[in-house]
This record gives structure tokens, sequence and C-alpha cells, in this order.
């Protein structure tokens, strides 16, 4: 039985954005009690090059609420990167999760050869709507939503491959 759009797409952005604002609640708890002002865990980075850890999480979001509307033909949302906080980045998560579970399998199912077409940069992309999900909206999610774990990793968080999976 094959998967269908929803499947692939809804669950997977469920269980990582949970336990994307899970592991940014242990970083909470442990900037408090190490006394490291949040600020410098936000603007925490693996490379020079590379976005801190609000904007990796800012932009997994952003991928999320991304896909899931435009694989069922409604508007983006258009949200201002402006949190400086892991409350206001929890708060941006909740936000993301509401809006991916208004979603009813039936408006993503079926979605495999709508046109999507977004722009990055200065490029405009053209995608089938599986193209889209499986080579650009998930890798990109996941990307995003690894580096923040690995940046808080990074900074001596003690976080395991389950706190990324959310399995007990």
């Amino acid at each position: 039985m094959p998967i269908s759009m929803y499947q692939a797409s809804v669950p997977a952005f469920r269980q990582t954005l949970g336990a994307l604002d899970a592991i940014l609640a242990k970083a909470a708890v442990f900037a408090e009690e190490r006394r490291i002002d949040e600020a410098v865990l936000l603007g925490w980075r693996l490379a020079p090059d590379m976005f801190a850890l609000a904007r990796q999480v800012q932009i997994a979001t952003d991928h999320a609420k991304g896909c899931c509307a435009r694989l069922a033909g409604a508007e983006v949302p258009k949200w201002p990167d402006d949190e400086t906080t892991f409350a206001a980045l929890r708060a941006r998560i909740a936000r993301t999760l509401d809006f991916v579970q208004s979603f009813a399998p039936d408006a993503i199912d079926g979605s495999e050869e709508r046109a999507i077409a977004l722009t990055a940069g200065t490029r405009e992309l053209r995608f089938t709507g599986q193209q889209y999900l499986v080579g650009f909206a998930l890798p990109n999610f996941y990307f995003h939503a690894t580096t923040a774990y690995a940046i808080l990793r990074h900074c001596g968080l003690p976080l395991g491959k389950r706190d990324f999976l959310a399995v007990s």
C-alpha cells in the first residue's frame, strides 16, 4: 500500500517539531542552571558562515508550515523572525504545530502532481508536489532541525538521538 502525501509530511513535522520543542525546553533549563544568557546560545553557530540557533529553528518551522500550505494549495503564512528567547521560539513551534495539524489528510493527499513554485534567494524553483516534499521540503526541514540539535549539543546540552527522534 503506498504512503500518502499527508502521512509522509504531517506526522514527520509533528514528531520533529515536538522533539525540537522539548530540546529547546531543556536548553532553557540548561542556560538558567548554568547562568548562561539565552542570547549566547541562541546566537551560537557551528561555523562562521552558518545561521545561528534561533534562525535554524525559524527556518525549520518555515519549511514545515510552507510545505503543508503549498501541498494543500493554501496561502503560506508569513511570520516575522523576531524570536529572541527560548520561550518565543517554543511559541513559534507551537503555532507551527497548530497550523500543520489544521490540515485534514484530504487537503494534502493527491498533491503528488500539484505544481509548486517558490523563490529561493533570486531563483525561482519549480517542482511537482512529490518532488517538492521528498527532495526539497523534508530534507531542508531535517537539515535545520538537526543543525539546531547539533548547536545545542556542541554547547554542552546533554542530548542524545532519542531526544532528536522523540522516542522513549
